[in-house]
């Protein structure tokens, strides 16, 4: 019963970090910079990993997309990559999850199920592992030129996204982690299952043999002097 709940824990964990993980992908605000006037603020400038846009005073935002994929930033692009294999990692987990779930009616005996949600697990730790390093590979190239002194151009600073993307992928490596000890859980269940009791069942079966077999021995004759 209790790795019953576990598993259950583990796969709400898991999906809630693969939906932060999932809304990470298009969300606007992955850096974020300002310029300020005396009173209010008069630009906000913001990017992802599509498009660079920047919104005025008045709420009224410019984009451009990003114009050739081969022309991006490399980091950009590894954190793409790494963003679409999260969310494709997590989908996959979910299905194989809810096949290894023993409050599922699919899925085959414990043991089988046991397999499929640790594999669940395992993928739902890649998925947060690619999810954590793209968000730290875009943090750390934006926090490299926040702080270099030599770098001339739009300082940005750590977007709304980077943090949800970390959220869910700590998530997400937590419940894996849960589901990939269910294994062991089962494991030693079924070691406590079949103990051995050899000795008592041969004992227990010499004596039904023993018991089974009619007694062939003569009768005894007493002759009368015995009853004196």
């Amino acid at each position: 019963m209790a790795s019953t709940s576990a598993e259950i824990i583990a796969f709400l964990l898991t999906i809630s970090g693969w939906v932060l993980v999932s809304s990470t992908l298009p969300t606007d605000y992955w850096k974020v910079s300002t310029i300020d006037g005396t009173v209010i603020t008069t630009a906000t400038f913001w990017a992802n990993l599509w498009k660079t846009c920047v919104t005025d005073s008045t709420g009224v935002s410019n984009c451009k997309d990003f114009p050739s994929m081969l022309a991006l930033d490399g980091y950009i692009q590894a954190c793409r990559g790494l963003m679409i294999s999260a969310v494709c990692l997590g989908f996959f987990g979910a299905v194989f999850g809810l096949f290894g779930m023993k409050c599922t009616k699919v899925g085959g005996s414990d043991q089988t199920k046991a397999k499929i949600a640790c594999l669940a697990g395992l993928m739902f730790i890649l998925s947060g592992l690619c999810s954590m390093t793209s968000c730290s590979l875009y943090a750390n190239r934006i926090t490299s030129e926040f702080f270099d002194p030599s770098f001339v151009a739009q300082k940005y600073e750590l977007g709304a996204a980077l943090f949800i993307g970390w959220a869910g992928a700590s998530l997400c490596i937590i419940g894996g982690i849960i589901f990939c000890f269910s294994i062991a859980e089962n494991s030693n269940s079924a070691r406590r299952g079949y103990a051995y009791n050899g000795a008592t069942s041969v004992m227990s079966s010499r004596t039904k043999v023993h018991n089974s077999v009619p007694d062939k021995t003569p009768p005894k004759h007493f002759d009368k002097n015995a009853y004196v």
